[in-house]
């Protein structure tokens, strides 16, 4: 136990973001230097709170299995290499983590019982950027080559965790992807000021440097299709996320400025990197409202504050949650509580239990929406009479969530099965019904988060490496069929 008084001793502090007046103006991050930077003055006392529990319950809130009590203790001891070492023995991409991951380790942590729990998200990405900067982060290339080869298609959390499990095993891995660069969501879903894409970049170098082969600009079920792939490969990975953009069928849908969160987050990513976005859509000077209360949501809130909207208005159509853990969702469950992002901080009002009726416009283009207030009663939303109103909107932008992944090309030449929610059937192996085709991530459980993708493409390059060789070394923290803990 690294303090056996520090959570006694120490309260629970995080870092300081930039001040809004200033971050609003630039895409860097919302931290001085960095996260990792700015942790550095308070995250030794900070880790020094951990309980070192006999049954650690954030190894529970975790897929990913993070050895969290043995790293907040090297931190403590300030061995930076050492706990660099215990948190990618679980977790290959820390940097994303402990950026972008809600952190369900936190709600699970044993001191947030009656107290502040553990930062451990902020004790995470401390270690990896620390890590980076002292150069403890270096390729781990194979020792020896299978002579087995593997596509992964995606590139996004899940595809790169397996690619890389499966490289260090020694098979030679490419990692297909359709949009021009590396990453997808990742790159081009993430909006700047939430995880800047050096990160990402330095990462992918350290892969290229294992043996990884990454083949972007290619759109697997097009001209290389799904049979040609099979014929390629000893084994394909599906780890195509789940993009297919859930819909609202309301009048008024197809007038101009009515867009999809996936349309929007990718071109002013591209536009904040400096590149050239031939007729991208901007919030500059426009009432913007945001049909979604969740990440992407805030993503685009928090995009739309630095293009220079005049008004942002984010929808919900649930009611506010509370802002403790309510009593239906006990420790160590992940709770539903008001969260204030950094994209709240600077702008935007939020407006809960409320439904979208129709959007109203002139000249075939959008002015605004109708809404109406609605209550949750006896299993389904109801509408409140005489609540409908109006409000302005030049442009609308949906981020409601995904359906599933798309079935058009790929998955449609690889013959695979579909569970009942739309997604790629998988067995316990992570096979989907075709052999030697898995799959991972969003595609397969649906849309989750982060830390679950790269849990389950972690676990799916074990199978696939057993596949292979008819044995593995190679951990899997996760089933296909293991789910969040809840009541």
């Amino acid at each position: 136990m690294a303090d056996p008084k520090g959570f006694l001793k120490e309260g629970r502090k995080v870092a300081e973001r930039r001040p809004v007046e200033e971050r609003v103006h630039d895409w860097n991050e919302v931290y001085p230097d960095g996260i990792g930077r700015a942790l550095l003055p308070i995250i030794t006392p900070q880790a020094g709170r951990c309980m070192d529990c006999g049954i650690p319950f954030c190894h529970q809130g975790c897929p990913l299995g993070n050895i969290i009590p043995e790293w907040n203790d090297l931190v403590w001891r300030d061995d930076w290499e050492g706990a660099i070492e215990r948190l990618h023995a679980t977790n290959n991409f820390p940097e994303f983590t402990g950026r972008l991951c809600p952190a369900p380790c936190e709600t699970a942590c044993v001191l947030g019982i009656n107290q502040d729990p553990v930062t451990i998200k902020n004790v995470e990405v401390s270690i990896i950027d620390k890590a980076w900067e002292s150069g403890f982060v270096r390729p781990q290339p194979p020792e020896w080559l299978s002579g087995r080869t593997v596509a992964v298609v995606g590139s996004g959390p899940a595809g790169l965790a397996a690619a890389q499990q499966l490289t260090r095993a020694g098979h030679t891995v490419a990692v297909y992807e359709r949009a021009d660069k590396i990453g997808g969501l990742l790159r081009y879903g993430i909006p700047e000021f939430k995880m800047e894409k050096k990160h990402l970049d330095r990462r992918l170098d350290q892969m290229r440097r294992e043996g990884t082969v990454f083949r972007p600009g290619v759109d697997v079920g097009g001209e290389l299709t799904g049979e040609k792939l099979k014929d390629r490969y000893d084994a394909v990975v599906l780890a195509m996320g789940s993009t297919t953009a859930r819909e609202l069928d309301v009048p008024g849908r197809d007038l101009d400025g009515i867009h999809q969160a996936m349309d929007f987050l990718p071109q002013a990513n591209r536009a904040a990197l400096g590149e050239e976005v031939e007729g991208q859509v901007t919030a500059t000077d426009k009432h913007v409202v945001i049909i979604g209360g969740g990440d992407t949501g805030a993503d685009c809130l928090g995009t739309s504050t630095r293009h220079g909207a005049a008004s942002i208005t984010q929808l919900e159509i649930m009611p506010e949650p509370p802002g403790a853990r309510p009593s239906g969702q006990p420790w160590p469950t992940y709770p539903m509580t008001f969260k204030v992002s950094s994209a709240h901080e600077e702008a935007g009002e939020r407006v809960y239990s409320v439904s979208t009726k129709r959007f109203v416009g002139t000249e075939g283009r959008v002015t605004g929406l109708v809404l109406v207030d609605v209550v949750f009663e006896g299993g389904k939303l109801t509408e409140i009479e005489g609540t409908e109103r109006e409000i302005p909107a030049d442009l609308v932008l949906f981020a409601m969530g995904f359906t599933g992944p798309e079935t058009a090309g790929l998955v449609e030449q690889l013959g695979v099965d579909l569970d009942q929610r739309g997604n790629v059937a998988r067995d316990a192996s992570y096979m989907s019904s075709v052999p030697g085709v898995f799959v991972a991530g969003d595609a397969g459980r649906g849309q989750s988060l982060i830390v679950w993708a790269i849990a389950e493409g972690r676990a799916a390059a074990s199978k696939v490496d057993e596949f292979l060789t008819g044995s593995t070394t190679l951990p899997a923290p996760v089933k296909p069929t293991d789910r969040p803990l809840t009541v």
